[in-house]
């Protein structure tokens, strides 16, 4: 049995998709009182069979903090995707993301260890290596350095994957998959979507920073093959290559028929814009569109590898405008009416 945590989110969704269409049964992990609503919109999206592979999904309410209820969701699995994660750059927020991300991993790698015949794909992130503060390329052999940049999200990725890596020495069999920055079909007001969400309203911003970036097809189809093979004890950045941040808006505004943007953030206004945000969202409650931690990553220049995966990869990464053109459409759809 083949099973995935996260998979009401953002990519645990595409690749649930991905899975049932080549599997006949599929458990997937769910909190009480997910929204699953979005899972169903990437299935109607992408499938021309969306509700004969949606009710391959055995969807199970599990507390993945909870011992007893991962070993009974885990007691028929022999791949498991985890994917769960929390991502927030809110200062608030901080200690939730950590036990999130720690804590839930940490528990999984245990009761993976538990059993024999279990294989582990754990999702990590581009954030978990580190930055660099030159222009040196950051590979997966790159050691991670406690720098002031690091966000709480990197953090937290960080220490998640040193409980695979825990769990690797003591016998787990397992693949960590490091991705970058990820596009596609989303939430529209969280994560990547927020790019063609400030976009689309008209944000004249953009800033200097250079990453990684690659679509979200890409991830789920690597996790899948990388499963099917005797890989284990390794990592790979998933990455189509480094961009900036203004190349990225830049294609989205021109897939969106919307103005480029042309006012640089630099570092006095991205600061005072963080400060302003941090008072808004503390008189009305929500979330800051912009905090002190994605005002510093917003300028920063790092580039990653992705020379390990592509000596491997049995395809081709799609090209981020391709994604970028491709994702834009459905946004239009769904905001442009």
């Amino acid at each position: 049995m083949i099973a995935v945590t996260g998979g009401s989110g953002f990519l645990g969704a595409h690749l649930l998709l991905l899975l049932t269409q080549q599997n006949d049964k599929i458990k997937a992990s769910r909190r009480k009182n997910t929204d699953l609503s979005f899972a169903r919109r990437v299935f109607d999206l992408y499938s021309e069979q969306p509700d004969s592979y949606w009710q391959r999904i055995q969807w199970e309410e599990v507390d993945l903090l909870d011992r007893f209820e991962l070993d009974d969701f885990l007691a028929d699995v022999n791949q498991l995707y985890h994917c769960a994660a929390e991502v927030s750059f809110e200062p608030s927020k901080r200690q939730q993301m950590m036990q999130s991300n720690v804590k839930m991993t940490a528990a999984i790698v245990n009761q993976c260890l538990l059993k024999e015949d279990i294989r582990l794909c754990h999702v990590s992130s581009i954030a978990a290596i580190g930055r660099s503060r030159l222009e040196e390329p950051i590979a997966e052999d790159r050691f991670w350095k406690n720098d002031p940049n690091n966000t709480w999200y990197a953090i937290s990725k960080y220490f998640a994957e040193r409980e695979v890596w825990r769990g690797i020495e003591e016998g787990l069999n397992a693949v960590i998959i490091n991705p970058a920055i990820i596009l596609g079909y989303t939430h529209w007001d969280e994560g990547s979507g927020k790019f063609f969400d400030n976009i689309w309203r008209g944000t004249p911003y953009y800033t200097k920073g250079i990453t990684g970036w690659v679509d979200v097809h890409d991830v789920a189809k690597a996790m899948v093959w990388l499963m099917s093979q005797p890989i284990t004890a390794e990592r790979f950045i998933l990455s189509e290559g480094n961009h900036a941040y203004r190349e990225i808006l830049n294609m989205i505004a021109d897939a969106l028929h919307k103005p480029r943007p042309d006012k640089y953030a630099g570092r006095w206004l991205s600061g005072f814009a963080w400060r302003i945000e941090k008072m808004r969202s503390w008189l009305t409650k929500k979330e800051p569109l912009i905090t002190k931690e994605t005002a510093i990553t917003g300028r920063l220049a790092c580039y990653y590898e992705n020379k390990k995966w592509l000596t491997i990869s049995p395809f081709p990464f799609t090209p981020i405008k391709e994604t970028i053109a491709q994702t834009a459409s459905l946004f239009m759809k769904e905001r442009g009416k």
